[in-house]
């Protein structure tokens, strides 16, 4: 039987700065939900495409474990990881997402980590936004894992069971942890600022690297359609 062809993709993002924003807007994203403050708030700017750009994106082929990262890198060269598996991309936000868009219809199976409620919309919406069409739906039928396999969905039965972190998923079965090397999420800023553009691209990729392995054990183990 011919494998489906399928990609691993994750992102990074970066909140755009509070003063980027007219005075109306920024009274409207500080107005703190009841057990919400301040410092929240700011963090949650980073998790909306109206608010925050892409700093990566990864697509990575589970099977071969070959791929791309593009990602924000002014000046910036292409280069290769050090196995030589995945190619480093460095470019605007902009060229960014007409390279996902292009690379990404050739896919038949999206898979992601919690993909289906940040990724997929994320990526889709900031298109929008920059003015690129969007060349697939990247959140399909949800109770199918054809189209889009979000593992966050896969590994709760849709939500029945607890949601856990992808460390924390990773380190259950046994996978060594994406966030080894003591950088998170919230980091994005402080590397930027600093200029260490490849080490947020190596933090997208180990993500993505470690949603592929997640992906094996679930289609080991958890999978009814062979």
């Amino acid at each position: 039987m011919r494998m489906q062809a399928k990609v691993v993709v994750d992102i990074e993002t970066l909140a755009h700065p509070l003063d980027a924003f007219d005075r109306a807007q920024q009274e409207y994203l500080l107005r703190p939900a009841p057990a919400m403050d301040r410092s929240e708030a700011l963090l949650r700017l980073n998790l909306s495409p109206l608010t925050a750009r892409i700093l990566a994106i990864a697509m990575l082929n589970p099977d071969t474990m070959r791929g791309r990262v593009h990602y924000e890198h002014p000046g910036g060269a292409a280069g290769l990881t050090a196995d030589g598996e995945v190619e480093l991309l460095p470019g605007s936000e902009h060229e960014m997402l007409e390279a996902f868009w292009s690379a990404v219809r050739q896919y038949p199976q999206l898979i992601t980590f919690n993909g289906r409620a940040f990724d997929g919309p994320f990526l889709m919406l900031r298109s929008a936004l920059l003015g690129i069409p969007p060349t697939r739906n990247l959140v399909p039928y949800r109770f199918s894992a054809a189209e889009h396999c979000d593992l966050l969905d896969q590994l709760t039965l849709y939500g029945a069971t607890r949601r856990f972190s992808l460390d924390f998923y990773c380190k259950a079965f046994g996978i060594p942890s994406p966030k080894g090397n003591g950088i998170t999420g919230l980091d994005m800023g402080t590397l930027v600022a600093e200029g260490r553009y490849m080490e947020i691209a190596g933090y997208c990729l180990e993500d993505a690297r470690a949603t592929a392995a997640l992906y094996r054990k679930w289609k080991e183990f958890l999978s009814f359609s062979r």
